[in-house]
């Protein structure tokens, strides 16, 4: 998984670029099949600076979502969160399309009237 980290009107300490990686990699553990994450943090206005993620899935459209808050770091927590529902909800839709055929399905076996 590629992992990219970028910031428009201004720049990053390391320390922080660090700290975005290291919270950004725990999203494979919802979904195996990420490729890459791209994380955009737009510092025009410093008061309230915005993070977008967009995460790029196999053999689909990638994902995004962008949060706005008073710190970069509340604002990928709070964008984290609404990816990770993303992701979740990805999943289950690729899982759940498997369903067994209706000539597979047990029937349930019809109760006798009982004698008096």
């Amino acid at each position: 998984m590629q992992i990219n980290i970028s910031a428009r009107h201004g720049h990053l300490s390391a320390s922080t670029q660090e700290r975005i990686t290291e919270k950004v990699e725990k999203l494979s553990r919802y979904f195996d099949r990420l490729t890459a994450i791209l994380v955009t943090v737009d510092l025009e206005r410093r008061e309230a600076p915005v993070v977008e993620i967009q995460v790029s899935v196999e053999h689909s459209e990638a994902l995004v979502a962008a949060e706005q808050s008073a710190e970069v770091l509340s604002a990928l927590d709070g964008v984290l969160h609404k990816i990770e529902q993303q992701i979740r909800r990805h999943k289950d839709k690729r899982t759940e399309r498997r369903k067994p055929p209706i000539k597979h399905l047990e029937v349930p076996a019809e109760s006798e009237p009982e004698a008096e």
